[in-house]
């Protein structure tokens, strides 16, 4: 399947036909150097700068041949030893694995070839590029930044005032993997420090801060092989549970009094709600930032008396909390953690705390199996034991590059972090048979966290309408995401980050709950600044509005069900690029769609610009059926009427689910 050529002094390396590497003297693919970085991090928000002071293009040597394997050999005058490179095939998929016999190469490069008008997807959760083409792409695990672009006044004085912009690469859930359009992907299996530089029109190059590298190559005949491939060798997430995909989750806090009271006016609205997330279960703190929670993780009976007994007597409401890797200087987990010596340590071996926003917390240390067990134990024992099925499994992106962990360094373990949070609340809930019925949902991840994560969540995008960091942003993160081998997606309808005048409308919290809709999962967030924003149970007309999308969510249950078998069983993401199907439409890799596929069978057009009645669509071809009107439509650009409560829906003529759609058009018409 994959073929060596060698050349004068170069070779080029084909999988399934595609030349994937090049190498000669004038055009090298292996690079090896040596640099000195500076990390520095405020509140998750990290400052990268890297000084590279030698970076030599190696010679290929030849190469020798191994019972199944093939050893390719570079060498440099500067450099002591030779870096070989080996490569093998297992299961369709093409391993490079290379290392330098240098011990001072600590910096290493390689370039793939590439083509003019190629499309690059994936590089993890990306929200402002869906193609990767023309930028760079650093991948290091981090708070997203509000704004999350440069040329914003919003992006402007979170920079100012806090140092969290962000810019367009950052983002909770990077990933060193792509897939092209000439149907291929690689993916790094590296976790240190790494750059996807797609900026060159000749070559994609990985940057990589080691001495060795894993590089894996798959090709197929579509995208959905390519799907395949990649969350055959990342890791699948399990089937979601019925509940989950029914209805909207209602996102509350304030103690039980109030949430039951909300639950009931929202259900007495009409509104279906199966989950009650409570973010505050173990209490809450107020900063300037606004409302916050309690970081000691244990149920706050002064807040929510009773909750165990609401739990227990209703069972067909799911209650869900909130957990994260960190627990607050001075709390009940602090002081056993700390006493234990669970914490990661700073250069000192002391405790390193840090301070998260007016408050210190240390980092329960993930790869130390004493605390990676007794953390497990506070998942089981304090929420699964309170009776919660559920939980936002949060943050993971904190852990400083000169931390000192059980298992090497901050630096070394940063981008793994969010991979081992996630085992360790897959464990926990495993560990009590809950696996088919207990959901949680993270932000951060890593490459394998699919394999333990059960549901992705967006982050916190502004409560508005911008592109890099507002609705469309959830969109092509969602699908950038799917790319890279993660299927599930879900964001806080309405948005959460509410700072420096922004609030949320009814029409922007509608709006979203519109496109939520047409996604497996439906959940609300109050935001940080709850008073400053319109909620789901704001008023009566908002209460109507959502209960009519909340049923409407629930009776696309069937086909949601259909379309989460199947990225369980195959990693065919549940939300796919317009291009998905149809990789030769340049039209369908146009960002500003902000459309996708959901499953086989529908195509989404959410609203995303305030005011807007009509929605200009582009349809793959094929015969495609407008959901609210009938209307048959052949491919290629329309504009449709797009009233509140009804985004542009389409449905493939003659699908397996039409009677279900026609049936929705006509009940919810």
């Amino acid at each position: 399947m994959w073929k060596l050529e060698e050349t004068a002094r170069g070779f080029t390396l084909a999988l399934e036909g595609k030349t994937l590497l090049r190498h000669s003297e004038d055009a090298p693919m292996l690079f090896a150097g040596r640099g000195e970085e500076k990390i520095d991090m405020y509140r998750g928000n990290f400052d990268i700068t890297d000084r590279v002071s030698e970076r030599w293009a190696l010679r290929y040597a030849g190469a020798v041949s191994s019972g199944e394997d093939t050893v390719l050999r570079f060498v440099h005058p500067c450099l002591t030893g030779e870096l070989r490179v080996t490569v093998t095939e297992k299961d369709g998929v093409l391993f490079l694995d290379g290392a330098a016999e240098d011990g001072t190469v600590n910096r290493l490069y390689l370039r793939l070839a590439a083509e003019k008008g190629e499309h690059v997807m994936g590089g993890g959760e990306q929200f402002s590029c869906l193609d990767l083409r023309g930028r760079l792409f650093p991948i290091w695990t981090r708070e997203q930044g509000v704004g999350r672009n440069k040329l914003t006044e919003i992006t402007r004085l979170a920079d100012l005032n806090d140092r969290a912009g962000g810019d367009y690469h950052t983002t909770f859930y990077p990933q060193p993997s792509f897939v092209s359009s000439r149907l291929y992907f690689a993916h790094l299996g590296n976790y240190e420090y790494a750059e996807l530089d797609f900026r060159d029109e000749r070559f994609h190059e990985i940057g990589l801060w080691a001495s060795h590298f894993s590089l894996a190559l798959g090709t197929a005949e579509s995208y959905r092989g390519l799907a395949e491939k990649l969350s055959g060798l990342l890791g699948r997430q399990r089937e979601l549970p019925d509940w989950a995909m029914r209805g909207i989750w209602l996102g509350a806090q304030g103690g039980s009094e109030r949430v039951t009271a909300l639950l009931d006016k929202c259900r007495r609205g009409g509104m279906e709600i199966p989950a009650v997330w409570i973010q505050d279960w173990e209490g809450k703190r107020v900063t300037s930032f606004g409302k916050r929670l309690q970081w000691d993780w244990r149920w706050n009976r002064e807040m929510y008396p009773g909750l165990d007994e609401l739990i227990a007597r209703d069972p067909d409401t799911r209650w869900m909390g909130y957990i994260n890797p960190y627990l607050v200087e001075g709390g009940v987990l602090f002081n056993e953690a700390r006493d234990k010596g669970y914490f990661v340590k700073n250069a000192a071996g002391e405790d390193y705390l840090f301070d998260f926003g007016e408050y210190d917390c240390g980092v329960v240390d993930l790869t130390m199996p004493e605390a990676f067990g007794w953390y497990k134990d506070v998942i089981k024992e304090n929420l699964i034991g309170l009776g919660l099925r559920g939980w936002m499994a949060d943050f993971g992106e904190y852990l400083p590059a000169d931390a000192v962990c059980c298992g090497g360094s901050g630096r070394k373990m940063h981008n793994l972090w969010p991979l081992l949070w996630a085992r360790c609340n897959r464990e926990a809930v495993d560990e009590c048979g809950l696996g088919g019925e207990c959901v949680f949902f993270m932000r951060a991840g890593a490459a394998g966290s699919g394999a333990y994560s059960t549901l992705a969540w967006a982050g916190d995008q502004n409560v508005d309408w911008s592109e890099d960091d507002g609705l469309p942003s959830v969109i092509t993160g969602a699908l950038s995401l799917g790319m890279s081998g993660f299927g599930l997606h879900c964001s806080d309808a309405g948005g959460y980050t509410t700072l420096y005048g922004m609030k949320r409308s009814r029409e922007l919290l509608l709006r979203w709950l519109e496109f939520a809709c047409f996604t497996p999962v439906m959940r609300t967030h109050e935001g940080n600044r709850p008073d400053d924003n319109v909620q789901l149970y704001s008023d009566e007309e908002t209460i109507r509005d959502a209960a009519r999308l909340s049923r409407l969510h629930s009776a696309l249950l069937p086909y949601m069900k259909a379309c989460v078998a199947i990225n369980a069983e195959k990693g065919v993401p549940v939300m796919r690029p317009l291009f998905f199907d149809e990789g030769a439409d340049e039209r369908a890799y146009e960002r500003d769609n902000f459309s996708y596929l959901l499953g086989e069978e529908l195509l989404v057009a959410p609203v995303v610009k305030s005011g807007e009645q009509t929605r200009r669509v582009y349809l793959p071809r094929g015969a495609w059926v407008h959901l609210w009107s009938g209307e048959r439509f052949t491919g290629g650009e329309i504009t449709v009427e797009a009233p509140m409560g009804k985004i542009p829906v389409f449905y493939r003529e003659g699908c397996e689910h039409e009677a279900l759609f026609r049936t929705l058009a006509e009940d919810y018409r």
